[in-house]
């Protein structure tokens, strides 16, 4: 195997476990480490994440949710659809010629800057 398919593994990895335990998506973790340590370019990356995603990745995690009681179907249907309909405008405007990789790094660093904070500083 080759040192970025071990690499893009180990990726995988983390972001599952990190989406496992914190439900947040797999992009969270995996977009920053191919940017950062494979140096891909943003929106390429953010393309491989979203293909990644594909797949119902989350099943067995969902699974041992449902068992220990801690899962709500119906408004993860709900929270599902949005999503669909959100990736797709998502996708939409990050793919504009007028968007660059650039400006996608900054708007993607100051999400993620804003939710660290409000963890960090506020209920």
């Amino acid at each position: 195997m080759s040192e970025v398919l071990i690499q893009l593994l180990v990726i995988g990895l983390v972001a599952g476990v990190a989406g496992g335990m914190f439900g947040i998506g797999g992009g969270a973790i995996m977009v920053p480490a191919m940017v950062l340590l494979l140096g891909m370019e943003q929106k390429f990356a953010t393309g491989t994440s979203v293909a990644a995603q594909i797949l119902p990745i989350g099943i067995l995690a969902a699974i041992v949710y449902q068992r220990s009681g801690n899962l709500n179907w119906k408004y993860a249907i709900v929270i599902a659809i949005g999503l669909v309909i959100g990736n797709l405008f998502g996708a939409l405007f990050a793919n504009q010629p007028f968007i660059s990789g650039e400006t996608m790094k900054k708007l993607y660093g100051m999400f993620l800057f804003v939710i660290g904070f409000r963890y960090l500083f506020f209920r």
